[in-house]
């Protein structure tokens, strides 16, 4: 069923594109853009019939029926970064059975660096697959070094040095999206993936499955394991979140990331 989910998110990945550059920019303002409906639409019914099971989506609602099985869709993690032209967001698609991420597929179409990407996994994967390639990646043992990477929220680019003191050792690196800064630590690109706001499952629960193959974690601001058994819990995960390497994530959620919000 992976290789299905995948060619439907690289299919919305080109609506997404095409968005991306319309000659009058990207429709839509603030937070809001019609194209983030259209690719739910189109993904919510895909999905819907590969496996027909509860649904949670951020722009077309949630259907909780008490079923082990529950797809969680964001159509454009960024959305407001994609409208100011910043590139990076992302599509996910995530699956729990049991509460337990299972799967996820998050496709970024539009980056700064590495063209479209797209990293995905399924339980019962050895590894994960990015853009269809093998990659082994173990974030068990890492830790904050001179060497490693935080990856933080686009923002961060106006407070560099709160920031460089708060992810120090490590240098950090500022992206739109939580949820393919998530899926790029996954992969090896950093050690840990920070958001400061409240983050609900369709923002989080996909990047959370590949940790999950990464051995890694995903931690709210009192440093418990994110959870999505309840109809609460699914609307607001965490306030803050850390995911990546266990130790990286321990060492980060103690320090004083107040001071970003309070300058």
């Amino acid at each position: 069923m992976l290789d299905q989910v995948v060619a439907q998110v690289l299919q919305a990945g080109k609506r997404l594109s095409a968005e991306w550059a319309r000659a009058e920019g990207p429709r839509g303002h603030g937070d809001k853009a019609p194209v983030d409906v259209e690719i739910e639409q189109q993904l919510r019914e895909a999905l819907l019939q590969l496996l027909p099971c509860d649904f949670w989506g951020e722009e077309t609602g949630h259907a909780l029926t008490g079923d082990s099985w529950c797809w969680v869709i964001d159509p454009n993690d960024g959305t407001s970064d994609f409208l100011k032209g910043r590139k990076g967001s992302a599509i996910s698609v995530g699956l729990l059975r049991d509460t337990l991420p299972v799967l996820g597929v998050v496709h970024a179409p539009v980056t700064p660096d590495r063209g479209a990407d797209c990293i995905a996994w399924a339980e019962g994967l050895p590894h994960l697959l990015r853009n269809g390639q093998p990659v082994v990646n173990d974030l068990r043992q890492q830790r904050l070094s001179g060497l490693a990477v935080v990856m933080v929220s686009a923002t961060a680019e106006a407070k560099p040095q709160i920031n460089a003191e708060l992810c120090a050792p490590a240098q950090f690196h500022a992206m739109p999206s939580i949820v393919y800064r998530l899926a790029r630590v996954a992969a090896g690109d950093a050690v840990c993936a920070v958001s400061l706001y409240p983050v609900s499952a369709h923002d989080v629960v996909a990047g959370h499955a590949l940790l999950r193959a990464s051995g890694g974690v995903l931690l709210d601001q009192d440093a418990q394991p994110v959870q999505y058994r309840t109809e609460s819990e699914m609307a607001v995960v965490s306030n803050r979140c850390f995911g990546g390497a266990p130790q990286a994530c321990q060492d980060l959620l103690r320090r004083d990331w107040e001071r970003v919000l309070r300058c």
